[in-house]
């Protein structure tokens, strides 16, 4: 049985120019073996699977090349590249950091540096995972990295450039790999199919290379997966079945059915997605990756970073003309929130189902607001009562009317006994105010005399305060002393609860009743009275139950007593014999002696 080999290690590039999607940095790494600027210590860093330890191998391959070729790359005829290619290279040294991380290990490198290339130029050590060494094997390999001899070349690999102490970084030059791109990946794929007799659709390479997001070694591997399940031929169907992948076709039935509002539909073809083993967070991430390409479609500018072959996009194209952006972008602010909060739910397949339910009701407010925003159909007879409103003067638009003073007096001088009638009389005067400004500003042509925005504002000022006064009555029930006692100790206890500190305080003297229902309580600070809510409910208590409203609260703090005198301890002592003569006989019996 012939051995197999995986597509990740067959076609791994043997030259510069097989590396794909790192153009850049090969083409660098040429110009530098060419101008012969090559550098003591390269860093290779990027995500996994992208080239960075294959660019490693040729590099080393081709700097101990006796055979160039004139595109700078290695012959694989001469003895270095024969050696190399056979695995047997004397010059070139692998080391996993990850498995050798020690001070031992790295001490032991540095004693193979000292012995020279016995075949080749240069002797090369390829260190893969470097930012697993530990911090004393860095520091035993700094002397070496910064001054090594003229033959030795290192090539550190990484994909955690920021664990890699900064003395080490200062002695490399550092190239950043970058992912590759989805129509390389593809176009690779394609290289492969063809070259092992494979019928590969071009949306089945392009599903495999969005799912391998950027790295190579990753979309090898899954082709060869896909090869081992299909046969020889590699389609659309075979490879969302074995990788678990929604089919597009139904993010295109769920977004029409969202357009049309059409929620029965949706429920169903969701229910379809769960029966068929789909997880609800992958169907509204793949949702939500779906609405992406739709809202990108939307400007000519950021169509190329829709990842799709060309039939494919020509699908989503038709089907974006008929989503407006702010559909999409209130579609994806949606599909967001509910993934965020997908794990935390209870009910997974309810929580999606809500999702859609929110999905399918934008399509409702986007065509339900312009209508709204569209005045209604207004018959003759509404038009003639918009025409006759009360007139209501703006305080921040002057009135302009003649003679305003003498108006104005006359007006404040009319109180009517009750408030209706107060304003319809206030009214009646604007009116008469506005005709005669109008009649004066269309008729002789004189100078017409403006009120300032102050005076404007004193006028309604006093026009509430009339208001407000008439909309009280007033009542002025006579009450004695002993009844406002009664009153103010029922309040204390129905208070004691609620602020049990006002309470305490009031209650510590009995109030006193003076003339004009004027009532005298005494508090020890004044800061009790600050407690303006609860001074509020013991006015607005006394004023119920008493029947007055006309009552007046004033707080008073009582006088202190004489001035405090500070005693001495045996003055303290003579005044506690005053108050208490047992206790010298106390002193006496036990024979106490007392020192001041």
């Amino acid at each position: 049985m012939e051995n197999f080999i995986v597509s990740a290690r067959k076609y791994r590039p043997a030259t510069f120019h097989q590396v794909v999607g790192q153009e850049t940095i090969t083409s660098t790494l040429q110009n530098a073996i060419k101008n012969n600027h090559l550098a003591q210590a390269f860093l290779f860093t990027g995500p996994r699977g992208i080239g960075k330890t294959t660019c490693a191998r040729i590099l080393a391959k081709t700097i101990n090349c006796e055979n160039l070729t004139k595109d700078l790359e290695p012959c694989n005829e001469c003895e270095s590249c024969t050696s190399f290619n056979n695995n047997a290279s004397f010059n070139i040294h692998e080391l996993d950091a990850a498995s050798n991380n020690s001070v031992d290990d790295i001490r032991h490198l540095v004693e193979q540096v000292r012995i020279p290339p016995q075949v080749g130029n240069y002797k090369v050590y390829i260190i893969d995972e470097v930012h697993m060494l530990s911090q004393a094997a860095f520091n035993a390999f700094l002397k070496t990295l910064e001054e090594p001899p003229a033959y030795a070349k290192f090539i550190l690999a990484t994909t955690e450039k920021h664990k890699i102490i900064p003395t080490i970084l200062s002695r490399c030059q550092i190239f950043d790999f970058k992912r590759i791109t989805v129509e390389d990946i593809a176009n690779y794929l394609g290289y492969i199919a063809e070259q092992e007799g494979i019928d590969a659709e071009i949306e089945a390479r392009h599903i495999i290379a969005q799912k391998a997001d950027g790295a190579m070694r990753d979309a090898l591997s899954t082709f060869d997966q896909i090869v081992s399940y299909s046969g020889n031929r590699v389609s659309y169907q075979d490879v969302i079945e074995n990788l678990n992948i929604l089919d597009y076709e139904y993010y295109f039935k769920v977004t029409n059915y969202l357009i049309n509002n059409d929620i029965p539909s949706l429920l169903l073809i969701f229910n379809e997605i769960i029966e068929n083993g789909f997880d609800g967070q992958h169907f509204i991430v793949g949702l939500s990756e779906h609405l992406r390409s739709l809202l990108v479609l939307q400007n000519p500018a950021t169509i190329q970073l829709m990842h799709a072959s060309g039939s494919l996009k020509g699908k989503y194209g038709n089907q974006a003309k008929v989503c407006s952006t702010n559909f999409l972008l209130d579609a994806l602010q949606i599909c967001n929130k509910f993934d965020l909060s997908y794990k935390s739910s209870s009910n997974k397949k309810l929580h999606i189902e809500i999702a859609l339910l929110d999905l399918s009701r934008l399509t409702l407010l986007n065509s339900a607001s312009p209508q709204l925003k569209q005045p209604a159909n207004i018959s003759k007879v509404e038009e003639k009562k918009q025409d006759y409103k009360p007139f209501k003067p703006q305080p921040t638009q002057p009135i302009i009317v003649e003679k305003q003073q003498k108006e104005t007096e006359k007006q404040s001088e009319i109180i009517q006994p009750k408030k209706a009638e107060a304003e319809e009389e206030s009214n009646k005067a604007l009116d008469t105010k506005v005709k005669k400004a109008q009649k004066k500003e269309s008729g002789n042509g004189k100078v017409i005399k403006n009120i300032s925005i102050k005076q404007s504002l004193e006028a309604s000022r006093k026009k509430n305060e009339i208001a407000d006064e008439l909309s009280e009555d007033i009542i002025t029930t006579g009450f004695s002393q002993d009844r406002l006692v009664e009153v103010w100790e029922s309040f204390v206890a129905s208070y004691i609860d609620k602020s049990p500190s006002f309470a305490n305080a009031i209650a510590k003297y009995k109030p006193v009743l003076k003339e004009n229902f004027e009532i005298e309580y005494k508090v020890d600070s004044l800061i009790i009275t600050k407690d303006l809510l609860s001074v509020t409910s013991l006015l607005e208590f006394l004023k119920n139950n008493l029947n007055n409203n006309q009552i007046i609260l004033k707080p008073v703090v009582p006088a202190k007593g004489g001035q405090k005198i500070a005693y001495t301890d045996r003055e303290k002592f003579a005044e506690m014999t005053k108050k208490y003569p047992d206790i010298n006989k106390l002193k006496d019996q036990l024979n106490l002696e007392i020192e001041f």
